[in-house]
């Protein structure tokens, strides 16, 4: 599964993505505000990362910006199965690219994908400390549900509390029709 936004590309990662992932998220700063990445982060989990298989009704995609030169990776979002089953989006972005709306273009393709694979509601979590993460999943729809969940970041070494958040009504009924979606994975329509 692709999918292009006015300046990102978003696929799956490949094995030679790994170094560029490895120095992208590598930053303390972005792996402070992760549950699921290993700190320090380096080749070898960059490798083990990339290596793990895919589910297309759950898409996991590298953004590379796609304007001003060669692509360079910004960043990451996907859909995970969390704890208990239920579809979860995630997403991280580059320490330079911080504040320039790419987690938000992202996360809007992922969920046109989700959506595009009917699935079922999807929710969200974002460390308390982290507000910018907030404003992403209210900007594409979601909404804060009340519920504080603790888990445990590898980078700050200790459990911290998460906000969590579910797919608002809105955001399941808009479909982005300036988004293009490639899938590689789908079956074909019978005629």
């Amino acid at each position: 599964m692709f999918a292009r936004t006015p300046r990102l590309l978003l696929r799956p990662g490949w094995m030679e993505d790994a170094p560029a992932l490895a120095q992208a998220i590598g930053n303390e700063a972005v792996l402070r505000n992760l549950s699921r990445a290993p700190a320090p982060y380096g080749l070898a989990d960059a490798e083990a990362f990339l290596a793990l298989p895919q589910d297309s009704r759950m898409p996991r995609l590298l953004a590379f910006t796609r304007t001003r030169g060669a692509p360079r990776l910004v960043g990451g979002c996907g859909i995970h199965a969390a704890e208990d089953g239920a579809p979860e989006l995630g997403y991280w972005i580059a320490r330079p690219y911080w504040g320039l709306g790419f987690a938000t273009e992202a996360a809007r393709a992922v969920m046109s994908i989700a959506r595009a694979h009917n699935l079922p509601a999807v929710r969200a979590v974002h460390f308390a400390d982290n507000r910018a993460s907030g404003h992403v999943l209210r900007k594409i729809g979601f909404r804060a549900n009340g519920t504080v969940e603790r888990r445990y970041s590898p980078a700050r070494g200790a459990e911290a509390d998460c906000l969590v958040f579910d797919e608002g009504e809105a955001a399941r009924m808009s479909v982005d029709f300036a988004l293009d979606l490639y899938g590689d994975a789908l079956p074909a329509l019978a005629a």
